[in-house]
């Protein structure tokens, strides 16, 4: 995936404001690939994203396409290092 795509990273924002802003990129923008980032107890709210995307507003015109896993370490707040989960799930148009 490249880093020039459209990319969303997903928080803790409503649902929907995620799901618009993927569709506002296919849409609007007129891009061929989105990138849905997200790492620890966000990864189930962007596989959600991603589905709803896909599936009841863009459906046959995108699909999930590359799936990346990986994990990065940080310092936490309280000085310890940590271990977190991110994926970047790839939508791609038909």
């Amino acid at each position: 995936m490249d880093e020039n795509d459209h990319t969303i990273f997903v928080g803790s924002k409503p649902f929907m404001n995620y799901v618009t802003g993927v569709v506002m990129q296919f849409t609007m923008q007129n891009a061929d690939t989105v990138v849905v980032k997200a790492r620890g107890k966000f990864i189930s709210k962007a596989v959600d994203i991603a589905e709803v995307a896909s599936k009841r507003f863009l459906e046959g015109q995108v699909f999930v396409g590359e799936i990346k896993t990986d994990s990065e370490e940080f310092k936490n707040k309280e000085g310890r290092q940590v271990r977190v989960s991110t994926i970047e799930l790839g939508l791609k148009k038909q």
